[in-house]
């Protein structure tokens, strides 16, 4: 037999026979081809359920609403889909209508049916074990699929740290190669005053480390959770107590410090912890870019440009300028920051659309969070294995850009004072001289004294230049 029926109360359909999913997911494959991607793409959502609905399963148990023989079932489904099997039978798309209704729904009927097998029935003979009266026992939609993807979120967003880490460790190590390469610090693009290149790269990596303490502190705003709250957040259709209940044993089973919110009411239709978390994802693209940026500036060239330091050559740069090798890397994480920050607007509408006690605009916040977030984790790797591990630096281009330039008359003016370091400055960009040399000419200084002011070292620490 190559399909089975099953309906629902709209009617009937044909599931393949082989299938762990029913009629409801089976809708929702017809209904919404969106995104060309499913849940199975999404496995730390699909462990989200599993943990829920053990959880309801062992709750409704010990609160005399589910019988222990179909308990056992789910568990061991529920097991089964945390050890990352039947993950392949979550077809349905992760964009949908119906505030995760089909989310849910394909939850239930692929731990149905496994729970089936496993006591010795068929797929489909859902009298033993019924995906809404059983799986979804005293729940709803609207308090499983947040909680689940509350729970997977902040499993993302650990995640994502890890990775973070690993780029600022990268920065660090070329933080102490460069330690001792002295060059021109720019601001407006403009020579500034000295500075080395591993202090450069000692700012990148305090910047994204900075970054990972506030992803540390969004991660715990997912564990406040409605489970419980059923349909609006009153718990219609849930024991006495259910609530408490199935929040012990989810912080059990997960070993996170869930807590069920104080307000059901309000927790069902809140949305503001995605707002917060994609605002800290927003903030860390704005800051990778721009250290891209940065990257891209520094290695430009290579011999019209800054050309101070020199990226990894991965591949060739055009179709019709032979030689020329582009700043590859940095553009991609570029382009994944910009993709992070327009998905920040999309979650923000998402959160701004809720009406009254739900907000069914959830699915494409999960969406655009999860995707922000992989594809940031991607970006991290990317970086620190394809660029910033194998960057080098010009040593020699470096300094003689400090030599040469303005800004370092600005290292005079604790000594002669700003109108005579304007002067110096002035005349020597007027004539193309050194600022040592201008201010010789005026007797401003000794040759020793400005040898001495002049000095990479007088020039990088950040005592007050005196002599």
């Amino acid at each position: 037999m190559k399909n089975r029926k099953e309906h629902d109360f709209l009617g009937e359909l044909e599931i393949p026979a082989d299938a762990y999913y029913g009629v409801q997911t089976m809708r929702a494959v017809q209904n919404f081809r969106i995104s060309n991607g499913s849940i199975s793409r999404c496995p730390s959502l699909i462990r989200g359920f599993a943990l829920v609905k053990k959880a309801a399963a062992l709750a409704n148990t010990e609160l005399g609403v589910l019988p222990a023989d179909i308990c056992k079932g789910i568990c061991t489904a529920c097991d089964e889909l945390l050890d990352g099997k039947l993950h392949d039978q979550f077809p349905v798309d992760t964009i949908q209508g119906g505030a995760g209704t089909s989310t849910n729904m394909n939850a239930n009927e692929v731990i149905a049916n496994r729970a089936l097998e496993i006591m010795g029935h068929k797929k489909g003979e859902y009298d033993f074990c019924h995906p809404n009266n059983h799986v979804n026992c005293s729940q709803s939609t609207n308090d499983t699929y947040p909680t689940a993807f509350r729970i997977a979120l902040h499993w993302e967003l650990s995640e994502l740290m890890k990775h973070m880490e690993y780029l600022q460790k990268g920065f660090a190590q070329k933080a102490v190669e460069f330690a001792d390469v002295v060059k021109m610090g720019r601001t407006q693009l403009q020579d500034a005053v000295p500075m080395t290149l591993g202090q450069e790269f000692s700012a990148y990596a305090t910047t994204i480390g900075e970054d990972i303490q506030r992803v540390d502190e969004a991660r715990k705003l997912p564990l406040e959770i409605n489970l419980g709250a059923t349909a609006i957040g009153t718990g219609i259709n849930a024991p006495a107590d259910y609530a408490r209940v199935v929040c012990n044993h989810l912080r059990n089973l997960s070993g996170l410090k869930v807590v069920t919110s104080e307000n059901l009411i309000e927790a069902t239709w809140d949305t503001g912890c995605y707002v917060q978390v994609s605002g800290v994802l927003k903030r860390c693209a704005v800051k990778l870019s721009k250290i891209c940026n940065d990257l891209r500036l520094l290695s430009s060239g290579p011999r019209t440009g800054f050309g101070e330091i020199n990226l990894p050559p991965l591949q060739p740069g055009s179709s019709i300028m032979p030689g020329k090798v582009n700043p590859v890397i940095p553009e991609v994480v570029n382009q994944v920051c910009f993709d992070i920050i327009g998905k920040d607007v999309t979650i923000t509408l998402a959160a701004e659309a809720g009406q009254l006690e739900l907000n069914v605009m959830e699915p494409i916040i999960a969406h655009s969070l999860f995707r922000a977030i992989q594809r940031l984790q991607r970006a991290c790797v990317t970086l620190q294995d394809k660029c910033v591990a194998g960057i080098t630096a010009n040593r020699e281009r470096c300094y003689e850009l400090v030599v040469n330039s303005i800004g370092i008359v600005t290292n005079l003016v604790p000594v002669i004072g700003y109108e005579k370091s304007a002067l110096v400055a002035k005349e020597a960009l007027a004539s193309g001289r050194s600022v040592s040399d201008v201010a010789l000419e005026h007797k401003f200084l000794t040759k020793e004294q400005l040898d001495k002011l002049l000095s990479p070292d007088s020039m990088i620490r950040p005592a007050r230049a005196h002599l």
